[in-house]
């Protein structure tokens, strides 16, 4: 039986700063089943690497700030209230804005720093190699 889980955000024994993100995880690994739930936050100005996932889909929701995604190499504004979908392959980075950017991250089926998150280019500090990848792969 899958327990009901009540917990307030904030919690720094939860975060890790990953590169230019700091990811709260919402879900331990033993409690995620169906998917994986962070709260990112990306400092002001700073630039994230362009990655993706083989697997899992990715469900963002803007909750403070602003920036760009670059998604496929597009650009797309994004603001408090914004929402994206990014099915499996999805080439994704972001640009926070100046006043930072902060965003709820879900992804289906479940996926941590260290599993099915792939790089353009070398896994910023923090990311560790999916299982199989070289640090630069940059196949789907």
């Amino acid at each position: 039986m899958t327990a009901l889980i009540h917990r307030s955000s904030g919690d720094p024994r939860r975060t890790s700063t990953l590169g230019p993100y700091r990811i709260e995880a919402l879900l331990d690994r033993a409690e995620a089943r169906a998917g994986t739930v962070y709260r990112v936050a990306i400092a002001p100005g700073q630039l994230t690497a362009i990655s993706y996932h083989q697997i899992a889909e990715e469900y963002y929701f803007v909750l403070a700030g602003g920036g760009v995604a670059l998604l496929d190499g597009q650009e797309h504004r994004l603001r408090p209230g914004d929402f994206l979908r990014l099915p499996p392959g999805t080439r994704h980075g972001f640009q926070a804005g100046p006043e930072g950017l902060e965003m709820l991250d879900i992804h289906t089926p479940g996926c941590w720093p260290d599993h099915d998150t792939y790089f353009e280019g070398t896994a910023p500090v923090g990311f560790a190699p999916s299982p199989g990848q070289r640090p630069t792969d940059t196949s789907p």
